[in-house]
């Protein structure tokens, strides 16, 4: 692999320990996936942010670094909100693991906007290069604004932060974003009115089918935030890093990748509506949590219009970036108003405020596929306004 001058000095130890070892860790990642060269990244977003998911050995590791990142770089959302966690019931002995390691990669210079939108914050163009980890937003950023970024690991997304490279492979060369895999589905007039939430199952079914392989769509129209709901389930599901929508999403419209679209031969799938809708029960719950990945200010407009004059019934959570907040104050007012948390810096997912809970009633397919596993909490997908009429007693 051809390194450059810079590269040599950060991998001679030059400009420190840590820097070393980080450079080592995007050669050896380089050398595996045969990659010719290191190439500058404008951007990274760090996950293994809660205490929860990386544990002891995690928090170790991070608190063993020194040196500043090199380039604009964003934590993962956090096990629970930086401020006002005693009011959730975090328990102390895990926010004070958590602080520790917020303030770890702080030290770091990693700014902690704590969320898995951080497209909403920062600008992205179509071609640029990043290495971020967390799913959705690499899927979004790949598949919505079309730049370019593989799914980093914890340790990867790191390295790059605090070298500012990347190793050239995988989804960073066009020639590996064609579509692998295509869908359809049986009734795409039935699809002019889904919401998210369909957007998200349709996420779901597609994610499992496809594992790792990029996916085309045809026949369907759906906005950013349905992108966004489909693509974070696609990647829970499975392990969908880019996906195409044709004529919707970016590349799609370009010469070439039109036509490769029309000329190559692949794997094709129907996906029938009534497989959707199965995913939708009427299981009762004991909590409502909208807000994965994290609430678009569009989101937080429909949410406080659907929440204004109503009063909930039981725990209802809003997962948001703390940034959300600024100029959209007269919003947040209307949800708190109806009793509904909006928490900040963390999600469903990666928080012990979801730990079983009993069944949790979502509009969003990646958090309907996790809430088993990583909660121990039984899901029950709705859409935006459904979940808003049962958390507040209605029927």
């Amino acid at each position: 692999m051809e390194l450059d001058t810079y590269d040599k000095a950060v991998l001679n130890g030059e400009y420190g320990e840590t820097k070393q070892k980080m450079m080592e860790v995007l050669v050896s990642l380089g050398k595996i996936y045969d990659a010719e060269r290191l190439i500058e990244v404008k951007s990274v977003q760090v996950s293994g942010a809660s205490y929860k998911t990386v544990g002891e050995e995690g928090l170790s590791w991070v608190n063993s670094l020194s040196g500043k990142v090199v380039v604009p770089s964003f934590l993962n959302p956090i096990g629970m909100p930086r401020l006002d966690w005693e009011s959730l019931d975090i328990p102390s002995d895990f926010a004070k693991k958590q602080l520790e390691l917020t303030s770890a990669y702080a030290k770091l210079g990693i700014k902690l906007t704590c969320t898995c939108t951080p497209y909403y914050y920062q600008i992205v163009e179509r071609g640029d290069h990043l290495a971020w980890s967390e799913s959705s937003a690499v899927v979004y950023a790949n598949s919505v604004l079309g730049a370019r970024t593989n799914r980093e690991g914890g340790p990867s997304a790191l390295a790059s932060a605090l070298t500012g490279k990347t190793p050239e492979y995988g989804l960073h060369i066009v020639k590996n974003r064609l579509p692998q895999i295509e869908f359809h589905i049986d009734n795409p007039e039935a699809a002019k009115s889904w919401t998210n939430a369909h957007y998200g199952a349709l996420g779901i079914v597609a994610g499992a089918i496809a594992g790792n392989k990029i996916p085309l769509f045809t026949g369907i129209r759906p906005n950013r935030d349905m992108l966004k709901s489909m693509g974070a389930a696609m990647a829970a599901s499975g392990a969908v890093a880019l996906f195409h929508v044709n004529e919707i999403t970016p590349e799609t419209r370009f010469p070439f990748f039109k036509k490769h679209i029309e000329e190559d031969k692949r794997e094709t799938v129907i996906i029938e509506v009534a497989e959707i809708d199965e995913l939708f029960s009427e299981l009762e719950p004991d909590a409502v949590a909208v807000g994965c990945p994290h609430l678009s200010k569009e989101e937080l407009e429909s949410l406080a219009s659907l929440l204004d004059g109503r009063k909930v019934v039981m725990p209802f959570y809003v997962f948001a970036a703390e940034e959300l907040k600024r100029g959209n104050e007269a919003l947040y007012s209307k949800i708190l108003k109806s009793g509904a948390k909006i928490v900040p810096d963390t999600c469903m997912v990666v928080s012990p405020l979801a730990d079983h809970k009993g069944c949790i009633m979502t509009n969003s397919g990646k958090a309907f596929t996790y809430l088993p596993s990583m909660c121990g909490s039984i899901p029950r997908l709705g859409t935006l306004e459904e979940c808003v009429k049962v958390g507040c007693g209605e029927k």
